[in-house]
């Protein structure tokens, strides 16, 4: 369960082919040790989120998020796809022309990539990440911009409370397993008076296909798990909470995969 922008990126298992990716346990590993492992694993993705992008993740993913050199093309590839779904998100909140004195949470900020933009168009902005490090650089990077109208904390998703008007979680439902998925949503949802909006890598059997591949060329750094989702239980989970679906779109690069929603509160 993380949140960071960090994925994070819907980058799906095709990041393991590039050292990206996350690396599954070998059978050896996992005989006998299956039903302690599914026990502990909520709590294992939480904290294993917390920890990665605290150390080497945010290293990566702040080069990703970037405008740094330093990324081979894989990565070039997901800073792409994760540009094209902010610039969407932009393009969206352009055209509506009524965000300036808005409020906005943005769960799972990451280094700001889309906070800070949403701030400089006059949104007041709480970020936050389950990340200190990301929640750090978000907060630097903004004030190295001058700008003033944004919070930046760090805080896992749950712990976020109040009311806003706009509720962002962008590439961050790749960190939740699917029996979390729900839960997730709901709370985002009792966060917003208006609108979620939010990105997830969709669960078909393309993207299934290409996750179990990547899966069998680990990369050797260490990861965290990576989660596809039913659009189908997503969309239901929005309406359960009183938001219809307004507008989507989806990118897909090579490596990287989003569906993205914007769900407007009905009642």
């Amino acid at each position: 369960m993380k949140t960071s922008a960090a994925s994070i990126a819907l980058v799906l298992a095709t990041l393991a082919t590039s050292g990206e990716g996350f690396a599954p346990q070998s059978a050896a590993m996992t005989r006998g040790t299956n039903t302690n492992l599914m026990m502990a694993s909520s709590v294992d993705d939480k904290t294993e989120v917390r920890e990665y992008f605290n150390t080497e993740g945010f290293n990566r993913w702040n080069k990703i998020y970037s405008e740094s050199d330093e990324v081979n093309s894989v990565q070039l590839d997901i800073r792409t796809g994760h540009d094209q779904t902010i610039q969407k998100i932009l393009n969206w909140i352009q055209q509506d022309g009524d965000i300036k004195g808005k409020t906005v949470c943005d769960c799972g900020c990451g280094v700001g990539s889309l906070a800070i933009p949403l701030a400089q168009m006059g949104a007041k902005i709480e970020a936050s990440d389950i990340s200190d490090a990301m929640s750090s650089e978000a907060a630097r990077r903004a004030k190295e911009l001058g700008i003033k109208g944004a919070k930046f904390y760090t805080s896992d998703l749950e712990s976020v409370k109040g009311k806003f008007n706009t509720v962002t979680c962008v590439d961050v439902a790749i960190h939740y397993p699917s029996d979390k998925m729900g839960e997730m949503i709901q709370h985002l949802c009792g966060l917003a008076n208006d609108r979620v909006i939010i990105s997830f890598a969709p669960k078909t059997w393309y993207y299934v296909f290409l996750k179990k591949i990547g899966e069998l060329f680990p990369g050797p750094s260490k990861t965290t798990r990576a989660y596809l989702h039913e659009e189908s239980f997503v969309r239901e989970q929005l309406k359960k909470a009183g938001f219809e679906v307004a507008r989507e779109e989806m990118t897909a690069t090579n490596f990287y995969f989003s569906r993205l929603l914007e769900a407007k509160r009905i009642k």
